[in-house]
């Protein structure tokens, strides 16, 4: 995968919500570096999730515990593929996942193998489904209201500010009953549209604090490398260097708002030039675009679709 020399590339890797049946079947069957992080995944877990990767049921799939680690496969096999294509992608200067993609960054920087980033995004699923379960809740996105007038409105309903991806859309999250309170009250601060997402819980938010000591004690369990290039965290938008950056990350992350729009800033400050989104769906791709127009952004979701970075 050639790049001018005189790009600085970002490498973006998706979150919860972009999976699809039969996503990431064409590269199994067309690359053997994409199916070897399949069958790689599946021995990890002790299950075949690539049979309801590629099959179904739907039902099946969009379950936390197997959507979370789908996608992270499906994500990494595309990265495979790219690099047996046309080996390592020069000027890659830093990573960046949004929330689930975070982790799938792990096993891309080389902090964690493939099979123990399957492991415990498999764990960060069951114990996040564990939480949904204890404390219910939903997400919503708003539309045309500023960042400093849903803060006052999580301040005045009990809600959380989940996700700023960009200047444009705000994501909150909390007990249903503050999450409409919360709506209503957005849509009379002045947001131009409120919309109910289809998630199964307030995540990114102190409704997943049930899940917070479970999660710390797998990732204590694990070895975690320096990251190859740095991994711009959710947090705080700043760049991680070391394992244990990436270790308190990952933790503080599940209760924590995802700061997209300053993740995306700050690698466009870095003198990032070039976006590559690296698995199922175009969320990020759009979202990049919607912050700075313009910006040269590919997405990378299948076979065809490497083949065509890579000419």
């Amino acid at each position: 995968m050639s790049m001018p020399a005189s790009q600085k590339v970002a490498l973006l890797f998706p979150g919860q919500g972009s999976h699809s049946v039969g996503m990431g079947r064409d590269l199994y069957e067309g690359s053997a570096a994409a199916r070897q992080v399949f069958e790689e995944v599946d021995e990890a877990l002790g299950r075949p999730l690539s049979d309801i990767i590629f099959a179904g049921p739907e039902e099946e799939l969009r379950r936390t515990d197997n959507a979370q680690p789908a996608i992270a496969a499906v994500s990494l096999a595309c990265m495979r593929a790219m690099e047996e294509q046309d080996g390592p992608a020069p000027g890659v200067s830093m990573v960046a996942g949004h929330s689930l993609g975070e982790y799938t960054a792990l096993a891309a920087t080389g902090v964690l193998s493939i099979s123990d980033t399957a492991r415990l995004v498999v764990e960060r699923g069951r114990l996040m489904q564990h939480a949904c379960e204890e404390r219910p809740g939903g997400m919503a996105a708003l539309v045309g209201i500023d960042e400093l007038v849903v803060e006052d409105v999580c301040r005045q309903t009990g809600t959380y500010i989940s996700n700023i991806n960009t200047p444009e859309q705000i994501v909150i999250s909390g007990d249903h009953m503050n999450l409409a309170r919360a709506i209503d009250l957005a849509a009379a601060r002045g947001a131009r549209r409120c919309i109910p997402l289809k998630v199964g819980g307030a995540f990114h938010s102190g409704l997943m604090a049930p899940a917070r000591s479970g999660l710390a004690s797998v990732i204590d369990s694990l070895e975690f490398h320096d990251p190859l290039v740095p991994i711009v965290a959710n947090v705080n938008a700043q760049p991680l260097r070391t394992g244990t950056e990436v270790k308190k990350e990952l933790t503080t992350q599940l209760l924590s708002c995802v700061q997209w729009k300053r993740t995306v800033r700050f690698m466009l400050e870095q003198g990032i030039d070039r976006f590559i989104e690296i698995g199922p769906g175009r969320v990020l791709a759009s979202l990049v675009q919607r912050n700075e127009p313009g910006v040269a952004v590919t997405n990378v979701s299948d076979l065809a679709s490497v083949r065509a970075l890579a000419a």
